[in-house]
């Protein structure tokens, strides 16, 4: 059975657990790998560094700069090239905006710890960018989506080797996502 079809077998209600229970995962997986690639779990915290122009510079403007685009691309395009399956509607439209603040942030915390925290500090950026973008393989069949997420993973991570601030990163996705998610819930 294919991913859409499992999809779509799901209620509203069951995708949104099934997102929340994924992000829950990476972060047990996040700690659990921590302790292997990690001497000491203390050790990857080094990279959270409360640095609020650092934190603006590398994360706020670069996370407007990818909605933009993004926003840009999804005018200019044929709708049929951004859709996912009509997963995000169903995960965004008629939310509340608390929801889509809290799914954000959950998000780009468990994503970024994982993928920036634990998988780049250990096997460097373009393995960690890869795989951050294979994860949403959901995209695969979408070119225009997949080219998307994979430029998104690469400049994230890029925002890390020149920070090496998790802050940044979470910042930078928490923007991207929670905007985006702000954009579909209002779309008409």
């Amino acid at each position: 059975m294919k991913q859409s079809e499992i999809i779509e077998q799901l209620s509203d209600e069951e995708l949104k657990q099934q997102l929340f229970i994924s992000q829950g995962l990476f972060i047990v997986l996040a700690f659990v790998l921590s302790f292997i690639f990690f001497d000491d779990l203390r050790e990857w915290l080094q990279y959270f560094s409360w640095e609020p122009e650092q934190i603006f510079l590398y994360g706020v403007i670069p996370g407007l700069i990818i909605v933009l685009i993004d926003i840009m691309l999804v005018w200019t395009l044929p709708k049929r090239y951004y859709d996912d399956g009509g997963i995000n509607e169903r995960v965004f439209k008629g939310q509340p905006v608390s929801y889509v603040f809290i799914l954000s942030l959950t998000v780009a915390f468990a994503e970024e710890v994982l993928f920036r925290g634990v998988l780049q500090t250990t096997f460097g950026y373009i393995i960690a960018s890869a795989i951050f973008a294979l994860v949403h393989f959901r995209y695969l069949n979408k070119p225009v989506l997949f080219i998307s997420i994979l430029f998104v993973s690469f400049y994230i991570g890029y925002l890390f080797e020149v920070t090496g601030n998790l802050a940044v990163t979470i910042t930078a996705h928490f923007i991207v996502d929670f905007l985006l998610g702000l954009f579909i819930r209002l779309q008409r």
